[in-house]
């Protein structure tokens, strides 16, 4: 039995879910999809420009599982393009990081 696959970390769900070219190819609309974790990868090392050690610790994986995640999102956006597919940005296995400061707790001396 494979271990558990570990979370991802991902920023923000994406402003738009899909993108779709404004004239399909004569055999017809074709569909890619590519994950939520995908674009997040793409997001940090292409958009952001940080190395792949650092944009692997915010996702929370190691640089080769980064490498691997990045190196497939390309692909994916690359055949969306070339072959005139709508890209589809859905799925995947990730964790958004938990927004405020959470509950506050009693310490020794009283309320914080």
């Amino acid at each position: 039995m494979p271990r558990p696959r570990k979370p991802r970390f991902v920023n923000s769900r994406p402003l738009v879910d899909v993108f779709s070219p404004n004239r399909f190819p004569p055999w017809g609309r074709e569909e890619i999809t590519l994950s939520i974790e995908g674009l997040e990868a793409l997001r940090l090392s292409d958009y952001e420009g940080l190395d792949q050690e650092e944009a692997a610790g915010r996702m929370n994986v190691s640089r080769q599982t980064f490498g691997r995640i990045l190196n497939e999102a390309r692909g994916i956006v690359a055949e969306a393009l070339v072959m005139g597919k709508a890209l589809l940005i859905e799925g995947g296995h990730f964790e958004m990081p938990r927004r405020g400061r959470g509950r506050r707790r009693r310490g020794r001396g009283g309320s914080f």
